[in-house]
């Protein structure tokens, strides 16, 4: 039986090509997700790791991995000059770093410092100009930031501690450039490498006398091997509680260990899903093929039954031809996808990710997909091998019928119409619970788990419903698609009928594309929706377009970004920063001095009627840019305490201002603050107030200029200006419309393959029919029919099919995506249901193309056979 199934598999292997081919595409996914995560995680180790230098022990504190808040010694308590004094130990290295700021002139660049080394080879970032420092009043700065503050060797640069660390130490020192070094390894990626100063210089920014007062926060060391054995346990007794030394090896598994299991594999399990998505619409078209087979061969089974072959062996049969093309595929397919990641590797595309690692070949690349690859086969041949198992022997006299008229199982439609009932009774109870919890606005933080996760189970549960029943619903619909194309000619009025012989086959051929569409439109909805929402949310919640601040924001600055198109008006302000008293409460807030409320009204959206910014009036919010409360003034008075100028940042009550507030509804000028307040800029001119900076508000008309053009000129504008920052609803809209992008787009590329896969089912399945049909094509060719109407009605067949799949995918993607907008946005804001029109469209475009393509070669197989040959043939 075994040489039989060989000899029957070699004469259909036209058939099993395309269902080989989905197989091999599904499992070369599965196996470039592994391969992927692999060179993560190769680059997570050298990244980890490179902190180390070319050390090879390591001296780290085993509370930090432990989670122990306690409190670590100093260096001056640690033994650390009898650790570098250990037989064996070559040079040592006492790890600091601390983030600062390094300015020069008027270019400022935030940046990580850490202290210098004895020995070049423990030093985790490369000298590649010049020298380390060999005294405090050095610094060697990494050669793209010396780019950007425009210094070389032996120029000035002043060094300050980032208070946003909490440190407190020396002000600032000013420091001679003496050598320029790369981060080769990434150790310090996220900041763009590392200077190096001395250890004095250290202390200074830390605020410690000396580097023997600094934290003993871990140490590395060079070990001759040869005497590692003797040098490590003595060195072990030397360290303190809580802190071991281990090879580097083994530190930087515990570190990739425990990255891994905070999100690392979840990057491989995300990537899964959708390889055992393509598996799954693979499933559709080898179920497809091995059922046409299975038809075409009913003749020959019943022979094989006459001559005494068991139920089983046919069976068997089956199943072992599944697992045979499934085997191969596999095989294939995991070939395929390392070449794929071999190139893209050493390509260095994955470099402007980050990821430096290499091509690491693990067993589970070619384990588990070729497992999941033969399973899924043998799996989606099982329904075809009972069908096997039914043929008679009485059947090898009757003629091949290879369409399958048999209508779907009672059983399987009421199954799915009760999923698709309890789906909705789900998904419509939860969109009302959500509804009327937010009408009432009663506490959600109980009940919203349950709303979100009972719409998702009822989503799901209609859409396997509707995948189930699809043998009832998908033949109407092409029916009704194959009606409207046969007013194209008697072509296509074959093709209508050609398309409702097999409205199983169909069905199934449109399920896998229904499938890939649904979740690519429901994707690109969400997204859509998400955009949108977040656009009319900051509208409401800013009153000012754009706004620029900054210590140091210069005029100079302000008049180029006024330059820039799109941008109608702007309003370059003096402000001052302090504290306000409202409801007894004291609360940050900004002074911002403009010249009239006229020239204010041109830049704030509010209602500005009968306000006049005169001696002794403030312009105050109706509400808290924190609680959205209302402020309320005692007496409608607001006393302004300006911060000291010392630099402490206290208030001094002899900087306190006294105003009659005049209060409108605007939002969001100075973000940072409580209340924003607007005043005369003659108090500044008169020095009643002392400026510490100067805010830019601007009105933006995106119709002239986009929004990512404007931010991205802006930005570059407001680089010159040390410390300034720029914020409103243009910039947050451009920062997360390309988050939203980009997810969008890498979803849609997963997904991808999943409708690749569909459409290699829609060739399939005209080639199935083609073959099933030679002897009425050769009928047709015989009585006139020309090759270009033979070929127009295969195309007709692939359209009809690709294009009503496509339409209902993209109906159900839309419906989803909008219910699980509102679940997810309505808690934020008033949802927007729009869809993404562009890419649905995109989406239908690709479908008619790719089924144009995939009917030319079942169209040449057609015409290419001669009418006569063929009618002998069949």
């Amino acid at each position: 039986m075994w040489s039989i199934t060989i000899k029957m598999m070699k004469k259909n292997m036209k058939m099993l090509i395309p269902a080989g081919i989905a197989i091999m595409i599904g499992t070369a996914f599965i196996a470039c997700t592994f391969l992927f995560g692999n060179t993560l995680n190769d680059t997570l180790r050298t990244q980890l790791t490179a902190q180390y230098a070319q050390a090879n022990y390591i001296i780290q504190s085993t509370s930090r991995m432990s989670g122990s808040g306690s409190i670590p010694p100093t260096i001056g308590e640690v033994n650390t000059k009898q650790i570098a004094s250990t037989d064996g130990v070559k040079s040592t290295y006492i790890q600091q770093n601390l983030p600062v700021n390094a300015s020069t002139g008027d270019k400022s660049a935030t940046l990580l410092a850490i202290n210098a080394s004895s020995d070049d080879r423990l030093l985790p970032v490369k000298m590649v100009k010049g020298h380390q420092p060999t005294g405090d009043g050095q610094i060697a700065l990494p050669s793209k930031l010396a780019d950007q503050l425009s210094v070389n060797i032996g120029d000035k640069v002043t060094l300050a501690a980032n208070y946003g660390s909490g440190i407190s130490g020396s002000d600032s020192v000013e420091l001679t450039v003496c050598g320029f070094t790369e981060d080769t390894n990434g150790a310090y990626g996220s900041y763009g490498g590392a200077a190096v100063i001395g250890d004095e210089t250290m202390a200074k920014l830390h605020g410690a006398d000396s580097e023997s007062n600094l934290m003993f926060t871990g140490m590395i060391l060079d070990i001759d091997e040869s005497k590692a054995d003797a040098a490590v346990p003595a060195i072990r007794k030397l360290l303190p509680e809580g802190y071991s030394i281990e090879t580097r090896q083994k530190a930087g598994d515990e570190a990739l260990k425990s990255l891994s299991q905070s999100g690392t594999n979840a990057v491989t399990v995300f990537l899964m899903c959708f390889g055992i998505l393509a598996m799954f619409v693979a499933a559709l078209v080898i179920a497809n093929t091995f059922q046409v087979l299975v038809a075409q061969r009913r003749r020959t089974l019943a022979l094989l039954r006459t001559i005494g072959a068991q139920k089983g062996q046919l069976y068997r049969s089956v199943i072992g031809e599944a697992a045979i093309l499934g085997l191969i595929a596999s095989a294939l397919g995991i070939a395929f996808g390392s070449a794929i990641m071999a190139i893209v590797v050493h390509s260095h595309a994955l470099a402007s990710l980050g990821m430096t690692g290499g091509l690491v070949f693990t067993w589970q690349v070619f384990v588990i997909p070729l497992v999941f690859g033969v399973v899924m086969t043998m799996l989606a041949s099982i329904g075809s091998a009972r069908s096997a198992t039914r043929v008679t022997p009485l059947e090898a006299l009757r003629p091949i019928e290879v369409s399958d008229n048999k209508r779907a199982g009672i059983a399987r439609g009421v199954i799915g119409f009760l999923l698709i009932a309890l789906g909705l009774v789900l998904t419509v109870g939860a969109v009302m619970m959500l509804r009327s919890a937010l009408t009432s606005s009663s506490d959600l933080s109980d009940g919203y788990s349950t709303m979100l996760l009972a719409a998702i189970a009822g989503c799901a549960l209609i859409f396997i419903g509707l995948v189930v029943t699809a043998a009832f619903w998908m033949p109407l619909l092409m029916r009704l698609g194959g009606a409207f194309a046969a007013l194209f000619g008697p072509a296509a009025k074959i093709a209508h009928a050609n398309i409702q012989k097999n409205p199983r086959r169909v069905a199934s051929t449109g399920v896998a594309l229904l499938i890939g569409v649904t979740l690519v439109s429901c994707i690109g909805t969400g997204a859509a929706c998400a955009k949108q929402t977040m656009n009319n949310t900051l509208d409401t919640h800013y009153s000012v377009d754009m706004i620029a601040k900054g210590s140091k924001l210069s005029k100079s600055t302000a008049d180029k970004i006024a330059k820039i198109d799109g941008v109608k008006t702007t309003l370059y302000a003096p402000i001052a920063r302090g504290s306000v008293t409202v409801g007894g409460e004291e609360r940050s807030a900004t002074l911002i001095g403009v010249p009239d409320t006229a020239t204010l009204s041109k830049v704030l959206r509010a209602d500005l009627g009968g306000v006049s910014l005169g001696e002794g009036k403030a312009l105050a919010p109706t509400y808290s840019a924190f609680t959205g409360k209302v402020l309320s003034f005692k007496n409608g008075q607001v006393s302004f305490t300006a911060s000291d100028d010392s630099g402490s940042g206290e208030a001094s009550s002899a900087n306190t201002l006294t105003f009659s507030v005049i209060q409108r509804d605007y939002r969001n000028v100075d973000t940072d603050v409580s209340v924003t307040l607007f005043v005369n800029e003659s108090y500044f001119r008169s020095k009643q107030v002392q400026a510490d900076g100067h805010m830019l508000l601007a009105a933006v008309d995106t119709s002239k200029a986009s929004a990512v053009d404007i931010i991205t000129k802006a930005q570059t504008a407001i680089g010159e200006s040390a410390g300034s920052s720029l914020s409103g609803p243009i910039a947050e809209r451009v920062q997360w419309n390309q988050i939203v992008d980009t997810m969008l787009a890498l979803l849609i590329a997963l997904l991808a393959v999943a409708v690749l896969i569909a459409l290699i089912g829609v060739a399939n399945t005209l080639s199935l029919s083609v073959i099933e049909r030679t002897r009425e094509s050769a009928t047709l060719r015989a009585i006139g029919m020309t090759r270009g109407q033979l070929r127009w009605s295969l195309a007709v067949e692939s359209l009809v099919i690709s294009l009503v799949a496509g339409i209902a995918g993209e109906i159900l993607g839309i419906a989803f995506g909008w219910v699980g907008s509102y679940m997810v946005l309505s808690l934020y804001s008033d949802t927007a249901f729009i869809s993404d029109w562009k890419l649905n469209l995109i989406v239908l475009v690709v479908a008619a193309v790719a089924a144009l393509l995939a009917s030319v070669f079942p169209a040449r197989r057609a015409v290419k056979t001669p009418p006569v040959e063929a009618l002998v043939e069949a």
